[in-house]
């Protein structure tokens, strides 16, 4: 009976699950889309390679995205079981709420240590691959990166110099020059055009561009004698409208996801991390031992000269500004304040180094301790979702959804904050990264003592019985309508 019963409470979680999931996964995977929505753009990517890569940025939410399904999934879950009140059934057939919650529980916690080597040795993967992806679109497109009078050679074989790029995409182009690369028995030819523009090829492996009243030079190649030279001298030729299509087929079937970024920490596992944080921790000391050497010795250079230039005895009568000689003390101290300025300077720039190490070093460790964190997230918001689904005992995406969302953007918001604080030297990196799960594990215990002693919790004739001896006093009794 009892594993006929576990059957339907899973299936019943698994129902709402799956649904929000993919919910979720899409809401994040849109707003991914918004973000990057420049860097697909007129890049010339086809629909595969687009696919490819909101496929591997979206896997790295699947962190942020499963902890918040849990929540919201075990709240309708539970909220269902009441409003039908088959949690009451359950509890007059002798069987306590902790008894329903236990599959769950076992699911969650089976879905928690997926979610660790998921994060652990899959995601590393694909930020890799992302971030590379990412990288070889901007570097191996050519198409809107040409800089305003600037030779470029982007375009395998050719030079070429844009005076003015202006248009919505960047497609129309003024004093249009291009000069071919030539080998040695090869034609040199340039080409000098008033104007341009940019228009779509047929064949996504070449560049059209459609060039406006211009000129074709061309040189014969020089293999050739004098006598072929003297025959054939170099020509020009004017155009009103000439089309010319540039291979890039090089470029663009280049290897988009050839691994060219490989030193980022977000691509190590959590024990590589330790490795990663050992070096940190090496570099970091290193260079506080250097800077603090530098400040000290150039800080001695300021004392030293200060003292050196120090007169012993005080002038016995008062001297003339006019009578001041070249070098008196007026000069030391402007040297000295010179110095001065120097050494406040060197500091403000260490300073600023230490700040930046201080921030990298956080991140390394609140990256690696977030693998293991967000595991421990998924149970503490099952304990919150099905202590709350059996409270409110409502089901369906009205209450649920919204209770859940406010639990999520509370803990979103509390994990931003700690991180700042944590970049900034005020809070110990490892703490930062489990002090909302700290925070909201007591809640989640303090949720589930509530759901199993039966707790009037959104009861709200509860709360008006506890506030009538406070509302009694600045309220008036109204007398009956038969007596006024």
């Amino acid at each position: 009976m009892l594993k006929i019963l576990d059957k339907y409470i899973i299936k019943t979680f698994f129902g709402p699950f799956f649904f929000i999931f993919s919910v979720l996964f899409f809401i994040f995977i849109v707003n991914i889309i918004w973000v990057q929505l420049g860097q697909f753009m007129g890049k010339g990517l086809t629909y595969w390679q687009i696919l490819k890569l909101l496929f591997y940025l979206g896997v790295n939410v699947v962190s942020m995205v499963l902890p918040l399904t849990i929540l919201l999934a075990s709240i309708m879950s539970f909220g269902e079981f009441g409003e039908r009140y088959e949690l009451a059934a359950m509890k007059a057939a002798g069987i306590s709420l902790t008894r329903v919650m236990m599959p769950l529980l076992g699911v969650t916690t089976l879905l928690a240590i997926m979610l660790y080597f998921f994060s652990n040795n899959i995601i590393p993967d694909f930020q890799k691959k992302a971030k590379n992806m990412l990288f070889n679109i901007a570097q191996t497109k050519p198409a809107l990166n040409f800089t305003p009078g600037q030779f470029i050679d982007q375009i395998p074989g050719y030079m070429v110099k844009f005076d003015k790029i202006y248009g919505e995409n960047g497609e129309n182009i003024e004093g249009v020059f291009v000069h071919r690369k030539s080998s040695t028995y090869e034609n040199q030819q340039s080409i000098v055009a008033e104007k341009g523009k940019f228009v779509p090829a047929a064949n996504r492996n070449f560049l059209k561009l459609v060039l406006y009243n211009g000129y074709v030079y061309e040189d014969a190649f020089e293999g050739k004698s004098g006598n072929a030279r003297e025959k054939q001298p170099d020509q020009a030729i004017k155009f009103d409208t000439l089309t010319s299509h540039f291979d890039i087929s090089d470029i663009i079937n280049k290897a988009i996801e050839k691994e060219q970024i490989t030193d980022d920490y977000r691509f190590n596992t959590f024990n590589e991390l330790f490795e990663t944080i050992s070096k940190i921790k090496k570099d970091n000391k290193q260079f506080i031992e250097t800077t603090t050497s530098d400040a000290l010795n150039q800080t001695n250079s300021v004392v030293s000269y200060m003292e050196q230039n120090k007169k012993k005895e005080k002038p016995k009568q008062q001297v003339k500004i006019d009578t001041v000689k070249s070098k008196t003390k007026l000069e030391m101290i402007y040297n000295a304040h010179n110095r001065l300025d120097n050494l406040k300077t060197t500091l403000d720039g260490k300073s600023t180094e230490i700040k930046q190490n201080v921030k990298y070093f956080s991140k390394v460790i609140i990256y690696q301790q977030r693998i293991l964190s967000y595991s421990f997230t998924c149970i503490i918001f099952f304990l919150i979702g099905a202590s709350l689904g059996s409270i409110i005992r409502k089901g369906g995406m009205g209450v649920p959804v919204i209770i859940a969302i406010v639990i999520f953007i509370v803990f979103y918001v509390m994990n931003l904050g700690i991180e700042n604080i944590a970049w900034v030297g005020k809070m110990d990196p490892y703490l930062a990264a489990w002090l909302p799960n700290m925070i909201l594990l007591p809640f989640g215990i303090w949720m589930t003592y509530k759901a199993l002693t039966d707790s009037q919790l959104f009861d709200a004739e509860k709360y008006k019985a506890f506030f009538k001896p406070v509302t009694r006093r600045f309220s008036k009794n109204k007398e009956h309508k038969r007596y006024q």
